[in-house]
Formats: C-alpha cells, structure tokens, sequence
C-alpha cells in the first residue's frame, strides 16, 4: 500500500522535499562509495574519481524541484567519470534517479528528447572507452530506455489516477448539491404546507373573537385553536422524521399515497384514488404526496374563502397521474413571475416530478382556478436535469 501510495501521489506537493531528496542523494552516495571499493568494472577512482563521483550525488537534492537542470549536473559529472573508465557500476543509481525523475515528471515530448540526448552521449562515452564491447554498449543504451519508459508509464499512471480521483470528487460534489436540494424541497413543502394552515386557522380565531364580541362563539374559536395544535403535533412529527431520515438512513420512510388522505382533509379538499393494486414506487409515492401538498398549500394560501379544491391520482397505463384543481386561485397568482407568489414552489413541484422522470404542467383552468397535472412514470427510466 505505501508503495503504491509513492507512486500515485504528486510528487510535487510532498512536503519537505529538498530534505526527503537529500536524504535519498545521501543513501545513493554511501551506496556508490560501497559499488566503488567493491566491484571489479574499470578502474578505482582516484581523489578525481572520487570528487566527480560524489558531486554527481550532490544536484539530487533539487531532483523534484528542477529535474532537468539536475539531471544535466548529473550528466555533467558522470560523463568525465566514465570517459576516464572508473568503476562504471557505482554512479548508475544516481544516474537511473535524475533519468526516472525527468521521465516522471515532464512531458513525453521532453522525454523523448531527454533519452535521445542521454543515449547519445551513452553511446560515444561507450564507443570511447570500449569500442569492442558490442554487449555492454547494448546493455547500456537498455538501462537507459528501460528507465524512461518507466519514469513515463508512472507520470501516466499518475494522471490516470488524478483523473479518477477528480471525478470522484465532482460525482460527491454533485451528490452533494443533489441532496441540498431534496432536503429545501422537503423543507420547504414540510413547513409551507403547515405554515400556512396555522395561518388560515389562526385568521378564523382572530375573526371570531373581532367579529362580534358579545357574542363569542367558543366553540369556533376552540375549533380553531385545536386546529392550530393539531397542525403543530403534525408539522413537529414530520420535522422529527425528516430530521431522522437525513440523520440515519437516507432511503428511510418517505411520505407515500397513503398519506394523502389526511393531508387532503386537513386541507378541506376533496380526493379521488384509483390505483387499485398496482405498486406504487416509494420515490414516485413521495413525489405524488408533495405535489399535491404543494399544490394545496399554493390553493389555501391565495385562494379565496370559498375556495373548493379537488385531488385526483389514478393510473394511466405504466403512469400515476396526479391533478389537484381549484377554484379560488385566478391566473398568474402563485405562478413564476405572477403578482402572487414567487413560483419556487412550481419551480420546486416541476423538479420533484423530473427527479422521477415525470413532467408537471400548472396553469389557469378555462373559467377560472387553477390546475395542477403531473405525470410520473411508474418504471424508471431517464432522468432529465
């Protein structure tokens, strides 16, 4: 795993990384020195040996912060060690690190460059000092390749994994700001619904207790208040249940059709269900449920006092068909751009229905009124945004 994580991770953004690389400079040192006392490849370094073979280390501190430049220090150094043949094995570590760093970290173009250039130099450094030496020259110039190719397949692997990890992090941004938008819906369908009821009631209470005084009617006036508690009990309820599916399970209890019949009563509207006994999906149901306490809370809220409102869901071959009707609302109120409302809660219905892959149309009914028509497919299929 923390291989892995070494060769996925940028090594730009490691922290500390002159430390890190001197670090590593000093190991491949110690190593060198250690390959030049013990192996038999050429001659053993002598005071100048020995100054070009250490300062070839030295530039491998910077390696992250200027690749090239360091590789050509490198170069620089181990090209006169090697034209003055001594120990050709000790400064290839140092070597194959400024190669790999280069190929790892700059564009193939560069790469390619870099191992044309190397391999030349390689190559006249071997025909110098070893002309005979078909092999070695061969072995050589692979040592070379093989390390670009490496360096070049790690920068890939890299970005393919920066790729990944980018997208995965946009995915969970726009789940994210999906959610956002679920929790305002239910929200605000939650709260709008009972908000405006308590204000309906509590105006039936004040006009009881204004319109005449001598003659209070308690038991309007008790009606009413109850009516405003029971809303409360109500709206408080489903706060608590929102509040636990968003704290627990997500794919918890949703508000379904069977739901509606008290949501039309507490309304006053009349309802109308023919389903029969086909199965309803639980996210088509929650849709369904808050386009029509939406499209009551819209009614109540600027309709008049005879308003009368009328909620029919039935089935229409593979789709529930939700149309809530009133009476009381006169064109434009509560429509986007309307002197009435603000139309976020169309806005809001449209993309319930569209989060199930349904349409919604509202509007004013010829005569007067309102109407509300969805259409929610009851098998899924694709989602428009």
């Amino acid at each position: 795993m923390d291989i892995a994580a070494a060769f996925t991770r940028d090594t730009q953004a490691a922290p500390h990384p002159v430390r890190r690389d001197a670090t590593a400079a000093a190991g491949f040192a110690v190593l060198a020195v250690a390959l030049a006392l013990t192996v038999d490849d050429g001659r053993r370094p002598d005071a100048v040996g020995w100054v070009l073979l250490l300062a070839a280390h030295v530039p491998l501190a910077w390696r992250r912060k200027a690749p090239l430049p360091v590789l050509l220090a490198v170069v620089a150094c181990v090209a006169p060690y090697h034209a003055l043949d001594f120990m050709h094995l000790a400064p290839i570590p140092a070597s194959m690190t400024a190669l790999y760093t280069v190929a790892s970290t700059g564009r193939p173009q560069r790469t390619l460059i870099v191992g044309l250039s190397v391999t030349s130099v390689t190559l006249t450094l071997q025909i110098l000092v070893n002309p005979h030496e078909i092999v070695e020259l061969l072995r050589v110039s692979g040592w070379v390749i093989a390390m670009l190719v490496f360096g070049a397949s790690i920068r890939l692997y890299r970005q393919l994994v920066a790729g990944v990890i980018e997208r995965s992090e946009r995915e969970a941004e726009r789940k994210v700001a999906e959610e956002r938008l679920r929790i305002a819906r239910d929200l605000h369908d939650l709260l709008a619904h009972s908000i405006t009821l308590i204000g309906v009631q509590a105006s039936v209470a004040a006009h009881v207790l204004v319109a005449d005084p001598e003659r209070l009617d308690r038991e309007a006036l008790a009606g009413a208040l109850e009516g405003i508690s029971e809303t409360c009990r109500e709206a408080r309820a489903e706060v608590r249940t929102t509040l636990r599916v968003l704290r627990a399970d997500p794919e918890g209890p949703l508000p379904d059709l069977a739901s509606l019949p008290d949501l039309v009563r507490s309304s006053g509207a009349d309802l109308t269900v023919r389903t029969g006994d086909a199965k309803v999906p639980a996210a088509v149901g929650a849709a369904a449920y808050r386009i029509v306490q939406e499209s009551l809370t819209n009614a109540v809220r600027h309709g008049g006092p005879d308003t009368r409102m009328r909620v029919d869901v039935g089935l229409v071959e593979s789709e529930l068909t939700v149309r809530v009707t009133n009476s009381g609302i006169t064109a434009g109120v509560g429509t986007p751009g309307g002197p009435g409302g603000s139309g976020y809660g169309i806005l809001g219905m449209r993309e319930r229905a569209r989060s199930v892959g349904g349409t919604l149309s509202a509007g004013p009914r010829d005569g007067g009124g309102f109407e509300v028509t969805a259409a929610l497919p009851l098998a899924e299929r694709g989602v428009t945004a």
